[in-house]
């Protein structure tokens, strides 16, 4: 086969006051990397905490130009079905284009104008770092502001597939070791940052530092939530 396979699993903690350290999810994610330079992100989600629960299926393509193409979405809450969507980016057209449904909303179907954006926001967390692929490394430390489509402004992606827009500033930090269960890894530490007006999804955003692998695979081996959320992300497994 010309593709090329990463896969790994990540762990979710709390580091709210009486459970540190508490697992309360877990993600499985796998990268096929095309001949042509496209990739395939595939992801599963659980979360177990808050309630109410949420499992999230998630496969995007990325085009190589570093442009997204689609994005397919399922979603369980609660362990009953909330809704599942396609969401695709037509460069021809420039227009994004929404198909999917769920028991509280029947069947939505939704077109508009791109115009200049940057990625699909895709909620699970190697998607986050597999977006730092956008930052130029080369100019040393920076900020810079990137516009989303997403199908759903939810910090948790909970809510069933619709066009949503976010901006979100990222900021490249510069270059760390990290060590966690998966290995020790030489990394790029990154940030993002929600100085949107409204907030995502009408709430601001706690700030999101990650430390990604500082190689072409962009792997994230360490995330950090503070603010209200209060998350822990590490890579506890990995093969490429």
């Amino acid at each position: 086969m010309k593709h090329r396979t990463v896969t790994g699993q990540i762990r979710y903690t709390s580091m709210k006051p009486g459970k540190e350290g508490h697992e309360r999810g877990r993600e499985w994610f796998r990268f096929t990397h095309h001949a042509d330079g496209s990739t395939i992100m595939r992801a599963t989600c659980e979360i177990e905490e808050p309630d109410p629960t949420v499992l999230r299926d998630v496969v995007c393509h990325i085009g190589p130009d570093r442009a997204p193409r689609n994005l397919l979405v399922h979603l369980t809450l609660g362990d009953e079905y909330l809704g599942s969507g396609w969401m695709a980016y037509d460069s021809e057209t420039d227009r994004i284009t929404c198909e999917s449904e769920g028991p509280a909303i029947g069947r939505n179907s939704e077109s508009r104008a791109a115009g200049a954006f940057d990625a699909f926001g895709t909620h699970p967390v190697v998607g986050d770092g597999f977006t730092t692929r956008l930052m130029d490394v080369s100019r040393g430390p920076h900020r810079r502001k990137l516009r989303f489509f997403l199908p759903s402004p939810d910090h948790r992606g909970a809510s069933v597939p619709q066009i949503a827009e976010v901006e979100m500033v990222m900021e490249y930090v510069g270059e760390e070791e990290k060590t966690v269960e998966a290995g020790t890894f030489a990394c790029r530490r990154y940030r993002y940052v929600d100085e949107s007006e409204g907030g995502m999804g009408g709430e601001r955003h706690p700030d999101f530092d990650m430390w990604v692998t500082a190689d072409a695979d962009s792997v994230l081996v360490y995330g950090s939530i503070d603010g209200y959320m209060m998350n822990r992300y590490e890579l506890v497994s990995l093969e490429r």
